[in-house]
């Protein structure tokens, strides 16, 4: 199971980043503590976070791109790999990795593993968190079968975040990444992520953005009318 995210569509609005917040600090697990969250030096624990970059193409138009990045549940996660006491784990129903906290002693060697950033030691708690694609919310049957979907896919107001079976070839997911050429992250780092990116659509040039309004440009009147018809003509006898 993972996140398939698409890079054309997501805005940088930061739902996902405050719907993740909000639902891991109220339900699973330990809370995502702030500290000094007013003060001059706030710091908080986040799993999921939008970072902007602004790219210029080869070809087209500069774009900002909103990247929005958590944990990738790779398929050869070095996180759990490093982990002196099994606290991180990937499940091998779903593959989803998880951490234990109460198995965590908040070493910080999944963080140092992890070569996206994607694990954070919550400073209250001592113990490492990470992104758990809402493993309370997919399979709660409590809840409506809409809502059975990680907190910031349900939230993100553009629908650039899809979730699904990426081990199926045939869910809406994996043809999603088949048809627009969905991306690893860092393939060089051999983790195998299973989540993916959905590149940018290039952009028109400045050229053709003015070639496609040029007819809306065009002036309304040949000759200016009223007042400024005689303010025209008087100042052309001066």
């Amino acid at each position: 199971m993972g996140l398939v995210i698409d890079l054309d569509t997501c805005v940088g609005c930061h739902a996902c980043v405050i719907s993740c917040k909000g639902w891991n600090t109220e339900n699973y697990g330990a809370p995502l503590s702030d500290q000094d969250a007013y003060g001059a030096d706030p710091s908080g624990t986040f799993l999921n976070r939008v970072h902007s970059y602004e790219v210029q193409p080869a070809e087209g138009a500069a774009q900002l791109i909103h990247f929005p990045k958590s944990c990738l549940h790779c398929e050869d996660a070095p996180c759990v790999t490093v982990c002196p006491t099994g606290a991180s784990y990937k499940r091998v129903e779903d593959g989803i990795v998880l951490v234990n906290e109460s198995d965590c002693i908040g070493c910080g060697l999944c963080a140092w593993a992890c070569p996206y950033g994607a694990r954070e030691l919550d400073a209250a708690e001592g113990v490492m968190k990470k992104c758990t694609l809402c493993v309370d919310r997919i399979y709660n049957d409590n809840l409506p079968e809409e809502d059975r979907v990680p907190a910031c896919v349900r939230t993100c107001p553009a629908g650039a975040r899809h979730f699904g079976d990426l081990g199926d070839p045939d869910s809406e997911v994996s043809q999603l990444v088949a048809e627009r050429g969905g991306m690893d992250l860092m393939p060089e780092m051999g983790t195998k992520p299973v989540n993916k990116y959905l590149p940018p659509r290039p952009k028109d040039t400045v050229e053709e953005q003015i070639d496609i309004l040029a007819p809306l440009l065009a002036p309304v009147a040949d000759e200016p009318k009223g007042f400024l018809g005689w303010l025209d003509k008087a100042l052309e006898k001066l």
